[in-house]
């Protein structure tokens, strides 16, 4: 299991597009990423409960990669965020 941390910058928070395009790249990874906020959790492939966690700009999120490559899945996740939220 790996975990890192990442801030949301973007102005808007996790909104519809970014957490659309999250989904999209967790599910082609070989790994099963969940995303953590406080006390609520959510499956990143799961576009509408990722929107549930309502995250805003500011707020830091916990990733949980499990399974398959998962050295490679989380780089590709941290590379995500950096580009995209």
């Amino acid at each position: 299991m790996k975990q890192f941390t990442y801030t949301i910058t973007d102005p808007v928070g996790i909104h519809a597009r970014p957490a659309g395009m999250l989904a999209k790249a967790a599910k082609a990874l070989d790994s099963t990423v969940t995303i953590t906020k406080g006390e609520k959790s959510a499956a990143a492939t799961k576009l509408m409960a990722v929107m549930g966690l309502g995250v805003k700009t500011g707020e830091t999120i916990t990733f949980t990669i499990e399974g398959g490559d998962e050295d490679a899945s989380a780089a590709a996740m941290e590379q995500f965020c950096k580009d995209n939220m």
